[in-house]
């Protein structure tokens, strides 16, 4: 008589479980391991910048190109925020020379009279600031007309950018 073959059990995965943190406008937000950092952009800038060896990054809601020496919101202006990002990032254990960076939102939400928007301004500001600090810009998702919801995974540097009426996209 044939005996029934034996199969192992199936393993079923358990789904990854991330912390999640919501950042606002002017707001950084810098973690370690398992977490899910989410924004709403328009206009405002997206920074992402991560160590992926060491598993720690943060994302930036930054509103304003450049903060002319003023104080007290670092993370909306670009230039204070990617001063403050390097910092935290550093004390959560991360290495300034192994941070890449990801782009995303300066989108042009509203009809403008001048030569550049205040999202292609933002955009050209954290640009120039990553050459400047030498941090490779891996992604982007810049400009047009909509605004974006991004979620960043700290874990695997995973940036997911969804528009209404899109299908979501991987930076």
């Amino acid at each position: 008589m044939n005996e029934p073959v034996r199969t192992s059990p199936t393993l079923a995965r358990e789904p990854r479980r991330l912390s999640e943190r919501k950042v606002g406008m002017g707001e950084i937000e810098v973690a370690r391991g398992a977490f899910l950092l989410r924004t709403l952009l328009g206009s405002c800038i997206g920074l992402v910048l991560y160590d992926l060896r060491n598993q720690v990054g943060g994302l930036a809601h930054i509103v304003l190109p450049n903060s002319n020496g003023q104080t007290g919101t670092p993370g909306k202006y670009a230039d204070s925020a990617l001063t403050e990002m390097l910092k935290q990032i550093v004390e959560l254990g991360g290495r300034e020379r192994q941070l890449s960076a990801k782009l995303t939102g300066g989108a042009n939400m509203f009809a403008t009279s001048g030569p550049m928007s205040i999202g292609d301004q933002n955009i050209a500001a954290i640009e120039l600031l990553l050459k400047s600090a030498g941090i490779p810009v891996m992604g982007r998702h810049c400009g047009g007309r909509s605004g974006r919801r991004v979620a960043f995974e700290v874990d695997t540097g995973r940036v997911t950018v969804d528009i209404v009426g899109s299908s979501p996209i991987e930076v």
